[in-house]
């Protein structure tokens, strides 16, 4: 898999060299290359945005200083292989997990960050196949979002966990669950143990705890995913763990 990030701030993906992802880049499973779109102003003070037209706060980043960012990565690309290009806004629809699997099929991936007030809107309708936030509220800049996203779709890259690692955790069951809870060493916490099922070795009985955990957990921390059949399960459940303590 291969990013292309447009951006304002290269540095700001500095954490990316760290941990899983950064030992995905070494194994050269996924490959991010940085392009600065100020590197394309052509004003002697590298000024890549204006006022906008109309007034209002702030500032605008300029439509062909982005277009020209963008032309740099894709002038030589045949037309029908030419990368689909996200617009990290929160006026996108809201990154989900089946999102984050669909992209995770593409090849390459362009990712423009916007800043300040935004970007010219003539250049996105130029450019942009489609806008993604990763929640409905307002940061200062793509970067962030960007990161997100390039950190959720790398999971999916063969090789860059274990295939397991991506089939029980949240959201990606069919169900649409939260994750059960995890438990590790020691078997005793500040007097608190480990789940005896866990440490019973009757694989059977630990699958079907995790399955019940799943649903607890949806119920009680996102209701809203679950339909009003599991919503009543999950109630039983609730009441059954009850009357065993």
């Amino acid at each position: 898999m291969e990013f292309d990030v447009l951006t304002l701030f290269p540095e700001m993906f500095e954490p990316l060299k760290s941990s899983i992802i950064g030992r995905a880049i070494q194994n050269n499973l996924i490959k991010i290359n940085l392009t600065n779109i100020r590197d394309f102003s052509t004003d002697k003070h590298k000024h890549v945005d204006d006022t906008p037209y109309g007034g209002g706060a702030g500032m605008v980043i300029k439509p062909d200083v982005v277009y020209d960012a963008y032309n740099s990565i894709t002038q030589n690309i045949p037309s029908e292989d030419k990368p689909k290009v996200i617009y990290m806004s929160p006026k996108g629809k809201v990154l989900t997990q089946a999102k984050v699997k669909e992209l995770s099929k593409e090849n390459r991936l362009i990712i423009l960050c916007g800043h300040y007030e935004g970007i010219d809107q003539r250049v996105i309708d130029k450019i942009v196949d489609e806008e993604i936030s990763i929640g409905d509220y307002v940061l200062t800049g793509g970067e962030l979002p960007a990161m997100c996203l390039m950190d959720s779709v790398s999971r999916y890259v063969n090789g860059v966990l274990s295939e397991e690692s991506t089939v029980e955790e949240s959201f990606s069951n069919d169900q649409n669950l939260l994750e059960y809870p995890q438990y590790t060493r020691p078997i005793e916490f500040r007097g608190k143990k480990v789940p005896e099922v866990l440490v019973s070795g009757n694989h059977q009985e630990i699958e079907k705890w995790r399955k019940e955990q799943s649903l607890i957990e949806t119920y009680k921390k996102r209701k809203e995913l679950l339909n009003k059949k599991q919503q009543e399960n999950a109630e039983k459940l609730l009441l059954e763990y009850s009357n065993k303590k």
